[in-house]
């Protein structure tokens, strides 16, 4: 499925788009702040602004410093 220009989305589209990026984004903040990132609501927020590109950046993020310690 082509993405789509926002003016040519029906609202249903954009409120599955809408709910889908609020969850990933408390998804996100929850999963900080629970492995005690200092700056869990900076996460949730950019991945709720930016989700394509935010997520894989925490993901990888999360992994390399998880296997620091």
């Amino acid at each position: 499925m082509p993405l789509q220009p926002v003016a040519s989305l029906t609202f249903g589209q954009f409120f599955v788009a809408l709910v889908f990026a609020a969850a990933l984004s408390s998804w996100v903040y929850w999963h900080a702040s629970r492995h005690g990132s200092r700056h869990a609501t900076a996460w949730g927020v950019a991945t709720f602004l930016f989700v394509g590109i935010v997520l894989p950046v925490y993901l990888i993020h999360y992994y390399v410093v998880r296997r620091r310690f």
